[in-house]
């Protein structure tokens, strides 16, 4: 069976007589079907996020399996979740056939490595509490399948996305997420419309769990991570904001508050110490609103 994304685009088929402006046309005609390709698959997306809030709940972990682009995208939401979030390094993680090296340049043979993958999950603890995402956009990635058996062993649950209907990983995982996106302008290069489809459904599932998880206060980052001078201003500007106070007292907060937004907005709001404020917000799951209510 032809994969769709191993198949060919008869709208790019002579792209190499193409000028430069009609090329980008093209690819760009062609990415704009990615956002609807991606709405299709909201229910499943929906169901995955539930999952995935429950299992960190429970004190489980979100761990991305995948090769190639797929391993790279895993990998980058993963890190991009500390800074934004300031969620634990080990909360949301990702992991890549070939290791580490995989990241920056291929690794021969790795993506075909099914044993493998069973060795790297062992290695980072894999329990039945944590989830597992694989991600392919072939949908049938040895080593993505053999990371998806393994969890399902152990009783981890399952979520599969791939850029394939009726994938192998769909079929192993008990959330699988199909977006179907037809041929890539460049045949079988999986990083374009694929990657793009995967980027966005990873952004949509690590936020909306961490939205959940009370990490964002109306759509504002009150959970960020202070780690350069552009984070520190914006902190200040949401105790500010949410506070109700000036910016001395702001800083004032979050200095006794170790740089914790929102520790420092109820402080503010109740007039408490970090130790009282911190109370409060592990009483009410770090949920903000819980305790501070609504803001204008």
């Amino acid at each position: 069976m032809t994969l769709n994304t191993e198949s060919d685009n008869p709208k790019s088929q002579h792209i190499d007589k193409l000028s430069t402006g009609e090329i980008l046309a093209i690819i760009n005609a062609e990415d704009a079907k990615v956002a609807l390709a991606v709405q299709a698959v909201l229910p499943q997306l929906t169901l995955a996020v539930d999952i995935v809030v429950s299992a960190i709940k429970k004190g489980g972990r979100l761990i991305y399996v995948g090769a190639g682009t797929s391993g790279r995208l895993g990998i980058l939401d993963a890190a991009e979740c500390v800074p934004t979030f300031s969620a634990p390094p080990d909360l949301i993680q990702g992991v890549i056939a070939g290791g580490a090296q995989a990241f920056t340049q291929a690794v021969e043979g790795a993506e075909d490595d099914t044993a493998r993958a069973e060795s790297d999950l062992r290695d980072r603890g894999l329990r039945a509490q944590d989830v597992v995402c694989g991600i392919a956009a072939s949908g049938r990635t040895p080593y993505v399948i053999g990371a998806l058996r393994y969890a399902r062993t152990l009783g981890a649950r399952t979520i599969a996305i791939a850029c394939n209907p009726d994938s192998a990983i769909a079929e192993l995982a008990e959330i699988g997420i199909s977006v179907d996106l037809g041929p890539e302008v460049i045949s079988g290069s999986t990083r374009m419309k694929a990657g793009s489809a995967q980027k966005m459904i990873l952004n949509m599932l690590s936020t909306t769990t961490m939205i959940r998880l009370g990490k964002v206060y109306g759509n504002l980052m009150v959970d960020v991570k202070v780690s350069n001078q552009k984070l520190m201003v914006r902190a200040i500007h949401l105790v500010q904001r949410l506070g109700g106070i000036d910016e001395a007292r702001a800083r004032q907060l979050l200095n006794a508050a170790d740089q914790e937004v929102k520790t420092a907005v109820v402080m503010a709001r109740k007039t408490i110490d970090a130790e009282g404020a911190r109370h409060l917000l592990n009483s009410a799951d770090g949920k903000l609103r819980d305790v501070i209510g609504d803001v204008d």
